[in-house]
């Protein structure tokens, strides 16, 4: 009888100390600390803030007006705002302009340039050369993964940001 008994605990013993080994650990609670291994997903591009500052701003009609200095958070971590140098050459005479996030818009396809050639006489005398326009894309490299290729801010000339009251950093 007790070896009888003994096969039987043996028996049940080597059944159930697999199905326990396989559970797993309940997971605790990331802590507000916790670093996070892989990037949220979302609707559109990652950027980075340090690959922001530099990128260069443009008009609707594609005139540069700057670049981005600066990118402002609020206190949760949000962004609040950009902070753009326009002005000046070569860095000096340049000011700071804070404008909202919601007035930027981030492109990412490379910006156009367009080069046109009017039409002219020819020397010969057997009439006009044809005008020629001939638009270029530059081809968007790897290391721009990290930020947009540019920004456009919509409605804004460079008479408007010297209207515009200037950033100061206190």
């Amino acid at each position: 009888m007790r070896a009888t008994m003994l096969v039987s605990v043996l028996v049940a013993s080597a059944i159930c100390v697999p199905a326990f080994g396989q559970s797993s650990p309940p997971t605790a609670p990331a802590s507000p600390g916790a670093m996070v291994t892989t990037a949220p997903t979302g609707a559109g591009p990652q950027w980075r803030a340090s690959k922001l500052v530099g990128v260069d701003v443009y008009n609707d009609r594609n005139e540069k007006l700057g670049d981005i200095d600066e990118v402002l958070l609020d206190a949760s971590g949000r962004v609040s705002g950009i902070v753009i140098g326009v002005g000046g050459f070569l860095g000096i005479g340049e000011r700071n302009i804070a404008v909202p996030l919601d007035k930027l818009k981030f492109v990412n396809e490379p910006r156009r340039s367009t080069t046109t050639t009017t039409t002219r006489p020819t020397t010969t005398g057997t009439g006009d050369r044809p005008a020629t326009t001939t638009t270029t894309t530059a081809p968007r490299t790897a290391d721009k993964k990290w930020s947009p290729d540019h920004v456009v801010f919509s409605g804004a000339t460079k008479d408007s940001l010297k209207s515009m009251p200037e950033f100061k950093y206190n």
